[in-house]
């Protein structure tokens, strides 16, 4: 009872207090007030003000800034993904994690985690531009619950974890994710080149399909990193694996919708 109760003191404190000065320091990090108001902004926008102010003007096109910002989006995907080749995060933390406490090397390699996290939370906010452009270019039928749920949590998330359960486990997650994206932003980079290169884009389904399996990879990563007794916070556990099991439901109804295909409507006689 006293170890339950100690474990809900030291919880409780995490949350009131943030987990690191050092984290608290860095931009957007030390109240929540910047990252709700950005979200905020943002929903307002793609769901109310966006939608109205474009309803009696004529859709921006866009084509080089959509080729740029896609072209960036892949080369920072891909750079997320070669750090750990550079680094050896994922050496490290294993030997760190599932071996014993953290050593003063790990702790370098934890700054290094958290540096990336911050990186990569500047990445998910950037990417709420997925959505502005779609309202510009009125496409308001791509602004789906499930684009607008994703891009929102992803922000909220990732700030979430930094903030107050940053551990070195979700380097892998971020990794993995990165790398989706690079597929993801390549067929958005060939899509933007305009109507020639249609032809180049019949994988789309195979690439919600890679959007799946990543969903699938990291819950079996969980229970993995869990079975193998490493020293995984709960309060990170519990935060992916629901928000991935959603992410999950939600892309196994958007694929259900979008690819296969519908029963014919019986004729009435």
């Amino acid at each position: 009872m006293s170890n339950y109760v100690e474990r809900i003191s030291v919880q409780y404190k995490n949350f009131s207090e943030g987990a690191d000065p050092l984290i608290d320091s860095w931009p957007l990090m030390e109240t929540p007030t910047p990252i709700l108001s950005i979200t905020g902004l943002y929903l307002l926008f793609v769901l109310w003000i966006g939608p109205r102010w474009m309803e009696q003007r004529k859709p921006f096109e866009l084509k080089r800034t959509l080729i740029a910002y896609n072209a960036i989006q892949v080369v920072v995907s891909t750079w997320f993904c070669l750090q750990p080749f550079f680094t050896g995060i994922f050496t490290k933390y294993l030997s760190a994690s599932c071996e014993g406490p953290l050593t003063d090397v790990s702790k370098d390699l934890q700054l290094t985690v958290w540096h990336g996290a911050w990186m990569y939370l500047m990445l998910k906010i950037v990417e709420l531009l997925d959505t502005v452009f779609f309202v510009l270019r009125k496409k308001q039928n791509q602004v789906s619950f499930l684009h607008v749920y994703h891009h929102t949590i992803m922000v909220l998330f990732t700030w979430f974890y930094l903030k107050y359960i940053p551990g070195m486990q979700a380097a892998f997650i971020g990794v993995l994710n990165s790398f989706v994206h690079i597929i993801m932003y390549t067929y958005y980079l060939i899509a933007a080149l305009g109507p020639r290169y249609q032809k180049y884009l019949w994988w789309k389904k195979y690439m919600t399909t890679l959007q799946l399996m990543q969903f699938g990879i990291m819950l079996c990563y969980f229970v993995l990193i869990n079975s193998m007794q490493c020293h995984v916070p709960r309060a990170l556990t519990y935060f992916f694996v629901s928000n991935i099991t959603i992410f999950l439901f939600l892309f196994i109804n958007f694929y259900r919708k979008a690819y296969q295909k519908r029963p014919k409507a019986i004729k009435k006689e």
